[in-house]
């Protein structure tokens, strides 16, 4: 009966072990500041930046994109729900927040291209 418990308890003890390293593997999410990310868009002449670049974000963290176009037009977040922001020429400031972890592309689909690929943890 004595062994028995020993036994359990190595196997508990493997289990927690094996559980942890397991999980060493997992980055922590982005810890939010309560102050709002900000992405710069630049549109002009035909082009954007940033051009796909992946930015780290957290789950309900508000990202505001503060765009400067010479003319005016759509940005597309393929998020869930899908949003639709639109931009005039000049300064704009579009307000963006993700509900879920994931991937989300945010593109021009006048320039058929990705501006930022929006990491949520």
């Amino acid at each position: 009966m004595h062994t028995t418990r020993r036994l359990a308890a190595a196997a508990a003890v493997l289990g927690l072990a094996l559980g942890t390293t397991a999980c060493g593997d997992d980055e922590p999410a982005p810890e939010t500041s309560g102050e709002t990310q900000t992405i710069e868009v630049t549109f002009e002449g035909g082009t954007v930046t940033p051009n796909g670049e992946r930015v780290e974000v957290a789950v309900d963290e508000e990202v505001e994109l503060v765009v400067q176009a010479d003319e005016g037009g759509e940005i597309h977040v393929h998020s869930t729900p899908e949003q639709t922001l639109q931009y005039g020429a000049g300064t704009t400031t579009l307000p963006i927040t993700l509900d879920q972890p994931g991937v989300v592309e945010v593109e021009s689909h006048d320039l058929d291209q990705v501006i930022v690929q929006l990491e949520a943890r």
